[in-house]
């Protein structure tokens, strides 16, 4: 059975859903309402991430009935359980509110099961647990503060879903190639509502699952016998700028939980970017570097150290981009 019916399953119930489930979060005031790290000066609905959710589900859950995936099926039920727990933890977090403690130790139950899930799975040390189980609830966390101006996460699940599928192809991963592929499709079919003229976001429940379908996908893919490289990269500038972001806050003695606007994505809209020239450009860089791994991956060391300093210099362009920006449009940056 081909690919394109679960992708296709995916992306039309992540682009039609949001038609009959707006109406009920306008109803339910499922709002998301402007703070200090927000990018946005109004209220604006929020949750519609659900609906990605259930794009991203009936597409994993179509690659196995129509047996696309007849190989480490298991891994896929997995992660169908991930995507769906992470999923209403968030959805959760939108309606009610939770703690920080809270929800951190749903976030690490949820990592630690699924690492446990899949280390009995593959046959690999339970010691695997605590690592898989703080990079899932790490990478849940970096998606929701990378959440911050329109277009950057639907972009980001669709370019990191797209590398991922590309990585199960060299790998002989079947099971990632669809995961990979249903991702993207998901997140794809979500830009047009998050970019139009009456845009919703998609909430915590939408940025818990970026993290997590993302994050659970690697882990699992790492333990299969995936390059790392492979996985690493296409998140690399994600973490590079919440890394360093945290950094600055700490080292200034600011409260680095609390809300804030100094990601470089915020700050190069402070420069004078839109939220949509934000967002592309830590998508290129994604790709960019994203695009290096499947090239180094198990290559010699003469072209690995080739993509290392590629890849250094991508990440130092992007980290010095406010500046540069500012500097050419005649602003200051933070």
């Amino acid at each position: 059975m081909a690919l394109a019916v679960p992708v296709a399953v995916s992306f039309l119930a992540s682009l039609l859903l949001p038609f009959a489930f707006i109406p009920l979060l306008r109803r339910l005031g499922v709002v998301d309402v402007p703070n200090e790290r927000s990018s946005h000066t109004k209220a604006v609905i929020r949750g519609v991430g659900a609906t990605i959710a259930a794009g991203v589900l009936l597409g994993l859950g179509t690659a196995l009935l129509t047996g696309y995936v007849a190989v480490d099926r298991s891994l896929v039920l997995i992660l169908i359980g991930v995507v769906a727990s992470a999923s209403l933890l968030g959805w959760v977090e939108d309606f009610r509110g939770l703690s920080i403690k809270t929800r951190f130790t749903g976030q690490l139950l949820i990592g630690a099961a699924a690492t446990a899930a899949l280390a009995a799975t593959l046959g690999q040390s339970y010691w695997w647990v605590p690592a898989g189980m703080l990079v899932i609830a790490g990478y849940i966390n970096v998606a929701n503060f990378m959440d911050g101006v329109n277009g950057i996460s639907g972009l980001h699940g669709m370019a990191v879903g797209i590398l991922y599928a590309a990585s199960g192809a060299l790998s002989g991963q079947v099971w990632l190639i669809a995961a990979g592929a249903v991702i993207a499709a998901a997140f794809a079919a979500f830009l047009p509502w998050n970019l139009g003229r009456g845009s919703v976001f998609m909430g915590d429940v939408g940025s818990y699952l970026l993290g997590a379908s993302i994050a659970g996908t690697a882990v699992a893919a790492l333990l299969a016998g995936v390059y790392v490289e492979y996985l690493l990269f296409p998140i690399l500038i994600y973490l590079l700028d919440t890394f360093t972001t945290l950094m600055r806050r700490i080292r200034r003695g600011e409260r680095w939980y609390a809300a804030h606007r100094q990601h470089v994505y915020q700050r190069l809209t402070d420069a004078g970017l839109s939220h949509v020239q934000s967002a592309s450009f830590v998508t290129a860089c994604t790709v960019l570097v994203g695009a290096t791994a499947l090239v180094t991956g198990g290559s010699g060391w003469g072209t690995t150290a080739a993509g290392t300093v590629f890849v250094a210099a991508v990440a130092a362009l992007y980290l010095a981009s406010p500046k540069l920006v500012a500097a050419i449009r005649g602003r200051t940056s933070a």
